[in-house]
C-alpha cells in the first residue's frame, strides 16, 4: 500500500483509504451541506467523478455551467480529461452556481490578491477542513485522495470492470488500479474468508 502525504507540506502522513461504507459517505455528505456549501459540492464532485482534488478547485463556473461534460487538462498527468456529469450531479451543481458570474472560481478563496481578484482554495485548505469533518464522524485513514478512491471503489463494486475504472483513472495497470481502491487485501480477504483445511 502506498503512503501518502496528504497536507503537501506538513508532516501529516497517512495510509488513505477509500471510504467504503455507505453510510459514512452519508454522514459526510450531510455534515459538510450543515457547515460549508462549497465544501459538500467540493465531496460531491470529487464522489462521483473520481477527478483529482488538485483538478477539482481550479474549475470555473463556466467550467461546468450548462455543460454536459467536465472537460479539464489534468494536473498530474498533463492528459486531457472529459467526464459526463450525470442528472444528479448537474442538479446539485445548478443551484450551486445560481447567482454565480461565469468567471468566478467554483471554490473561492476568501482571500484576495494585491489586485483585489480572489483565487481558488488550496489543496491544504480542502484537505485541513474535510479532515476535520471525517475524523470528527469517525473516518479513519482519509485523506485528500479518499473521495477518489471511494469513487473508484463504488465503480468497481457496481460494474466489476477494472478496464474501464483503470481507463477512466489514466493507470498503468489493472492492478495499479485494484492497489489504489483497496481491493487487493479486500479480494484476499473474502478469498479466504470460507476457507478451511
Amino acid at each position: 500500500m502506498r503512503l501518502e502525504n496528504t497536507s503537501r507540506g506538513d508532516d501529516v502522513v497517512a495510509l488513505v483509504q477509500p471510504i467504503k461504507d455507505r453510510q459514512k459517505i452519508a454522514e459526510l455528505k450531510m455534515e459538510l451541506l450543515k457547515r460549508n456549501y462549497k465544501y459538500y459540492i467540493l465531496c460531491i464532485i470529487g464522489l462521483n467523478t473520481g477527478l483529482r482534488i488538485g483538478d477539482i478547485i481550479p474549475l470555473k463556473v463556466e467550467d461546468v455551467r450548462n455543460k454536459s461534460h467536465i472537460t479539464l487538462r489534468e494536473e498530474k498527468t498533463n492528459k486531457i480529461k472529459v467526464f459526463p456529469i450525470n442528472p444528479q450531479l448537474r442538479s446539485e451543481l445548478d443551484k450551486y452556481t445560481s447567482g454565480m458570474e461565469n468567471h468566478e472560481y467554483l471554490f473561492p478563496s476568501r482571500q484576495r490578491n494585491r489586485d483585489g481578484v480572489r483565487s481558488h482554495i488550496t489543496r491544504v485548505q480542502a484537505y485541513r477542513y474535510i479532515k476535520n469533518v471525517a475524523e470528527e464522524l469517525g473516518i479513519e485513514n482519509f485523506g485528500i485522495h479518499s473521495f477518489r478512491k471511494s469513487f473508484g471503489y463504488f465503480y468497481y463494486q457496481e460494474t466489476k470492470d477494472i478496464v474501464k475504472l483503470m481507463q477512466i483513472f489514466n493507470h498503468s495497470s489493472q492492478n495499479v488500479t485494484r492497489r489504489y481502491i483497496g481491493l487487493t487485501q479486500e479480494e484476499i480477504d473474502e478469498s479466504l474468508e470460507n476457507f478451511f483445511l
